[in-house]
């Protein structure tokens, strides 16, 4: 059994990649064809299965190392949120927990995991009572340090920035990963050790060395120690234990190596200080061992009692001879000079994580005749950064411009106060294009259907919602039941907070669009007899305004009205000039093409550079230059506004002056004033009304997706309480079949039936006495026995997966199939050599 550990696998499920691709070639890359890139789609497939094959050979590692690279390439040219569900299991999960994000940079960093995890086990495999075994091991450890750092260096903040901080899974958290890191360099400097050992090199280098092996496995177990619960229990139960173990383990072999270098320099005294904490720290590791029992190893827990033993027995023999013979005082522990731990290890990075583009070679990256996905968020920007300029700056300064000489014109009473004394009868031209309008439109019957068609949206949005609300009401009865059996679950009023943090949300928009919606209906009732008259016929319409029978005003009167006339044709100018200045803002809108500019751009910049929006601002801005003309006309059109509009002020005050002041006069201006002022009312009402179809025809797609999201939410809910009962049901299964002999197992669980281990001679294990090393499993050029995860083709329902086995298909310490399974014996000749170095070193 080996005395060292592999990581497990991350297991997977066939992804829908095709869909995801295709869904955004067409939301996004509208002129093109999904099709053209369905050779893409069929690369991409084929490299992620051969990814996640579970063989251990160093061929599916380079596998691996292909996938990432391809995957880097296509983070240029896909958004990491494709619409791509990505499924993993949790490493070290005893049952099957997977974990869906739809994000790539999770795609990324479970596969750099992998990679990592691939290169402990292929350290495992290795036949480590050979210098050369040890020797790849050796470099297959530093390896996985190597991919770990890269993954929490490179991959990981990626991931985190585009993620919330509960989404992380637990074994991608940076604590957990820097322990694994900090694990696996132990292992390859335990290799180095190992090596020194074999080639029986001096004591004092090989205390130095497990010296710095020690250490390692104290930084692993400190960095797991400090990390939160949730991470520590990610590991099985005996992890923490065997690296406790290991680190009190190789203290106590540095200080026994050191005491054989005191004894050769004659330095009796400190050779029994050495031997003693020697013994302290060995002690403390067995008892460690001890309480861990079959969590442990029982490589483990052989190595650190045969060291305890050794150690014991020279000390017995040191301090028997110092009594006797040399009489040197025993310094205490504190005094002794350190070992300076030496480390002959690092993180080695593949050169292809480092350098995707040549971990490709002469192949073509996926998806490189398409877009960027950077190159194509800046064309949106530049199209969302135009549209809003042209309503903000262009389309909304003009309204604003009309708004404000319409409440000027409202508050002198204009063209009201002229049109009436300019005719004693019949109605101003102006007045009768604008009732033609509101009759054409057919006005008051609009309104009526458009409130209608409002509160009916409103009514739709408003259902959905509530059936939103409906569906994780439903879960949260569902759930009160199932936490009297799993109250370990999370409630439903903390799982979906931020759901309903979101429902409580547009709750309140719906609140206000509904108080919107009623002041606008308010509107409609007050004016609402006065528009219905401006849809009358006209000879109706006009036997409604009261004539006048007299005399129009007098010279001068009529002198101030002309004047005040032309001041309004002016302003009637003004506005068709800005109304103009919109349309043709509008229509070079419609013409305007950024994207061959941006294509051009982004095909000039590096070709594995991720291609960021950030990367085209100086020439969206550039672009936007040609729009603030409209902008710099309309403030202009403004300024000669204020100016006209001062004019009129002080004409009207003349006019008023000078008219007459006939109650027929008064009346008749009254009577145009107020269809003059309904008309802009109705134009007011008729606005609204379509903002709010807008607003609630856009509300209600949020709210589809929301109640979607709220199902998949549910949906996720159950299938998790199916696992949990599953799992439980399975761990009683085993419980039972675990009690009976091994006859009596059902022969249609086989799942969970241990496979057989080949009886194969297994090498000594090294301890200080013995140089010879433990061996992981006989070496094999594709050791396809080693347990891995499978890649099964339905991802909608994880199936069970079996507890992880280590090398040659052994079953987790912990399990009950250790009864029933052929353990090899240990060759003779081993425990004749391991026997006979005992003997040297007593």
């Amino acid at each position: 059994m080996p005395n060292q550990l592999s990581l497990p696998s991350k297991k997977t499920y066939v992804l829908p990649i095709r869909d995801a691709v295709d869904r955004h070639i067409r939301n996004k890359h509208p002129e093109t064809h999904p099709d053209a890139f369905r050779a893409d789609v069929d690369r991409w497939e084929a490299l992620r299965a051969a990814a996640v094959e579970s063989r251990v050979h160093v061929d599916t590692a380079s596998a691996i190392v292909q996938y990432h690279a391809q995957l880097v390439f296509a983070l240029t040219k896909l958004p990491a949120n494709l619409g791509l569900d990505v499924v993993y299991e949790s490493a070290f999960a005893a049952r099957p927990n997977p974990i869906s994000l739809p994000n790539l940079h999770y795609e990324r960093c479970a596969t750099l995991y992998n990679l990592a995890a691939r290169y402990s086990q292929l350290a495992m495999a290795e036949d480590r009572s050979k210098p050369e075994g040890v020797k790849q091991a050796n470099g297959y450890y530093q390896h996985a340090a190597g991919v770990l750092s890269f993954l929490v260096r490179d991959a990981l903040p990626k991931l985190q920035t585009t993620i919330t901080a509960d989404d992380l899974p637990a074994d991608l958290s940076e604590s957990f990963l820097k322990a694994l890191e900090w694990l696996m360099l132990a292992q390859a400097q335990e290799c180095v050790w190992q090596r020194a050992v074999l080639d029986s090199m001096s004591n004092g280098v090989i205390a130095r060395l497990a010296a710095q092996v020690s250490a390692y496995y104290g930084l692993s177990l400190n960095t797991l120690s400090e990390a939160s619960s949730d991470i520590r229990h990610e590991l099985p139960s005996g992890w923490l234990s065997h690296l406790e173990t290991k680190q009190l383990h190789f203290d106590a072999a540095s200080q026994y190596r050191q005491s054989i270098t005191d004894l050769e320099r004659n330095n009796y005294g400190s050779e029994v200080a050495r031997l003693t904490a020697a013994r302290v720290s060995a002690k403390k590791g067995y008892d460690v061992a001890r309480r861990a029992g079959s969590g442990l190893a029982q490589a483990v827990f052989e190595d650190i009692k045969s060291l305890l033993d050794i150690v014991e027995k020279n000390l017995k023999r040191a301090e028997r001879d110092n009594d006797l013979i040399y009489h040197e005082d025993v310094p205490p522990a504190s005094a002794l000079a350190n070992i300076p731990p030496t480390s002959m290890v690092r993180f080695t990075v593949p050169t292809g994580l480092e350098d995707p583009k040549a971990a490709l070679g002469k192949q073509q990256g996926l998806f490189a005749e398409l877009l960027s996905w950077g190159a194509r968020v800046a064309i949106e920007l530049y199209e969302d950064r135009r549209a809003t300029f042209i309503k903000d700056d262009v389309a909304g300064a003009a309204q604003s411009l009309d708004d404000a000489q319409n409440r000027v014109l409202r508050d002198l009473n204009l063209p009201s106060a002229v049109d009436a004394l300019d005719a004693h009868i019949g109605l101003p031209p102006s007045l009768l294009r604008k009732a033609e309008e509101v009759r054409v439109d057919q006005g008051p019957e609009r309104i009526e259907q458009a409130f209608d068609d409002v509160q009916m949206l409103a009514g739709r949005a408003q259902r959905i919602l509530d059936d939103a609300m409906d569906i994780l009401d439903a879960e949260a009865s569902e759930d009160e039941k199932v936490r009297l059996e799993h109250p370990e679950r999370p409630p439903s009023h903390e799982a979906n907070e931020e759901l309903t943090r979101k429902a409580e949300r547009y709750r309140a928009i719906l609140q206000q669009a509904a108080e919107s919606d009623a002041v606008v209906r308010e509107r409609w009732d007050e004016w609402q007899d006065s528009i219905e008259r401006l849809a009358w016929d006209e000879d109706k319409l006009e036997a409604s305004v009261p004539a006048t029978t007299g005399p129009s005003a007098a010279g001068p009167a009529q002198a101030h009205a002309r004047g005040v006339r032309a001041l309004l044709e002016d302003l009637d100018d003004l506005s068709r000039s800005r109304q103009q200045l919109v349309g043709r803002a509008r229509r070079r809108a419609e013409v305007d093409d950024i994207q061959p500019r941006i294509v051009k751009e982004a095909a000039g910049i590096e070709q594995w550079m991720e291609v960021q929006p950030s990367m085209f601002e100086d020439t969206i801005e550039e672009e936007l230059v040609k729009y603030e003309k409209f902008r710099a006309d309309i403030v202009e059109g403004g300024k000669k506004q204020d100016e006209i509009l001062e004019q009129l002020r002080g004409r009207m005050k003349a006019f008023l002056a000078s008219r007459s002041h006939e109650p027929a006069v008064k009346e008749r201006e009254a009577a145009l004033q107020e269809l003059d002022l309904a008309y802009h009312k109705y134009q007011d009402i008729t606005r609204h009304l379509d903002e709010g179809h807008q607003f609630y025809n856009d509300l209600s797609a949020i709210l589809l997706r929301f109640q979607q999201t709220c199902k998949e939410w549910t949906a996720s809910r159950r299938d998790e309480l199916r696992g949990i009962t599953q799992g439980m049901r399975n761990m009683s299964v085993n419980a039972q079949a675990a009690s009976q002999p091994a006859a009596a197992v059902s022969p249609a669980t086989p799942s969970r039936a241990p496979r057989r281990v080949p009886k194969t001679p297994a090498p000594p294990r090294v301890t200080p006495d013995t140089p010879a090393p433990s061996s992981a499993v006989p070496d094999s050029p594709a050791p396809a026995e080693i347990a891995s995860p499978t890649f099964p083709t339905a991802p909608t329902a994880a199936p069970q997966t079996p507890k992880k086995k280590f090398a040659l298909n052994l079953p987790p310490p912990d399990s009950d199939a250790w009864t029933t399974m052929d353990i090899p014996a240990p060759p003779p000749s081993a425990n004749a050599k391991g026997k006979g170095k005992k003997r040297e070193f007593a």
